[in-house]
């Protein structure tokens, strides 16, 4: 449902555009990745932005006593209105909403040793058989922040741009499950008791994410 309002809005940014007959596109890279806006005049010292924004980002991981490989995929959607405070500034506030779509898909891996240690509890390789999870956010993410550039300034056609922001993420929806314990059926139920453990403490430590900081840098054209 978000990601349809997502287009209709950029319908609608793009509709003010050719009303307005001026519009800019910038080149982005960042926290968030690389993307582009498309940037259209909304009022004097008020300009809307559409973009999109993609990034692979794959890094290793240790939660309670466990390690895990981790593989995400940055990728999100934003609207985003840009309030210049006085006008010729490049100075301004920005506050908008971000589709979140960023996610991240979790290995575990045994120790040197060759096993694992869950909740506190070791299990050998063949217990656990495969340990994997995945880490998403909210899909709505209200995003405010402030920046310098202007991608509809007469005084040229190209142009640049700084953003520094947050967008909030919120508490991160987090699964974790043990895949072919081959054991016995008491070890099998002891591991996924605590498998469900080590999900929470997988969850507390990606608590810290909830406020995603974005620093971004762009260069602009105006047709």
């Amino acid at each position: 449902m978000f990601a349809k309002h997502t287009v209709l809005a950029a319908a609608a940014l793009l509709a003010a555009a050719a009303a307005n007959a001026q519009v800019g596109a910038t080149a982005d890279v960042g926290t968030t990745g690389v993307g582009f806006h498309v940037v259209v005049p909304m009022e004097t010292y008020l300009n809307g932005r559409f973009g999109a924004n993609y990034f692979k980002h794959d890094f290793t991981k240790t939660s309670g006593l466990v390690d895990y490989d981790i593989k995400g995929k940055l990728q999100t959607f934003d609207i985003l209105f840009d309030w210049y405070l006085t006008e010729g500034s490049s100075f301004h506030l920005t506050g908008g909403v971000v589709y979140n779509g960023n996610k991240f898909n979790a290995k575990a891996k045994p120790n040197g040793a060759g096993v694992f240690t869950i909740n506190g509890n070791t299990y050998t390789a063949a217990d656990v058989g495969q340990l994997t999870g995945r880490i998403d956010y909210r899909k709505a993410a209200p995003y405010v922040g402030i920046g310098w550039g202007n991608a509809l300034a007469p005084s040229s056609r190209w142009t640049s741009n700084i953003d520094l922001g947050v967008f909030y993420q919120g508490n991160p929806n987090v699964q974790l499950a043990s895949i072919g314990c081959t054991t016995s059926t008491t070890v099998c139920k002891a591991l996924a008791s605590d498998v469900a453990a080590e999900r929470q403490i997988l969850r507390d430590d990606m608590n810290s994410y909830k406020l995603y900081p974005v620093v971004r840098a762009s260069i602009g054209y105006r047709f």
